[in-house]
């Protein structure tokens, strides 16, 4: 006979997430401190053609780059497992961002801390497109100049998004700031189907 918890056993909840930003921000970085199996990397090396096409101020030591996506994967819980999907930064690539959207029920927003502007482009994109986002400001060069609510205020964000500081090297940083965001998408009215859980998305 089979096990009566076999009959009430559901598959948990799979949600789409983008971690999205500027160039060198640390999403490929975030991605794989996260990831609970080995993320799929797109990555190339930073040639001397795009010398004069991407912007290095402020992170010099920069030697690769994502020319697609990131891919990781990572399970809250028995119910809750995310999709990671990483954005390319540069941006020449930004089109890409249409169809990594498609099925995302959330995203982060990544920016350096030291350079909030860098997340300008990633907030306006989800503002237009609706999708609920939490910032985190990444500050694994060390430096966490300004606190969360003056970034909030340069980055002229609503109350209700979050912004926290966090290091994208860090498992339980990054994490935290995973949580922050389903937090967010549980209170959304429209990432609820009426009884706390999140509406099912595939990759």
């Amino acid at each position: 006979m089979a096990d009566s918890d076999a009959t009430t056993r559901t598959a948990p909840d799979t949600v789409k997430i983008l971690i999205a930003g500027g160039f060198g921000v640390g999403r490929t970085t975030m991605v794989g401190a996260v990831s609970w199996i080995v993320p799929l990397r797109t990555e190339e090396p930073l040639t001397s053609a795009g010398m004069h096409v991407d912007d290095l101020d402020g992170i010099e030591e920069k030697a690769a780059t994502t020319v697609a996506m990131d891919f990781g994967r990572i399970t809250i819980s028995q119910e809750l497992v995310l999709y990671l999907f990483g954005t390319p930064g540069q941006q020449r690539f930004w089109f890409m961002w249409n169809g990594l959207a498609i099925g995302a029920l959330g995203a982060v927003v990544l920016i350096d801390v030291r350079r909030p502007e860098s997340g300008f482009a990633a907030i306006d994109f989800f503002e237009r497109r609706g999708i609920p986002f939490v910032v985190g400001a990444n500050g694994f060069h060390g430096g966490r100049p300004y606190p969360a609510g003056e970034i909030r205020d340069s980055l002229a964000l609503p109350d209700h998004v979050k912004v926290l500081l966090c290091d994208a090297r860090e498992r339980g940083s990054c994490r935290d700031v995973l949580i922050a965001q389903i937090d967010r998408l549980i209170a959304t009215e429209s990432g609820s189907d009426g009884n706390g859980r999140l509406t099912r998305q595939g990759p």
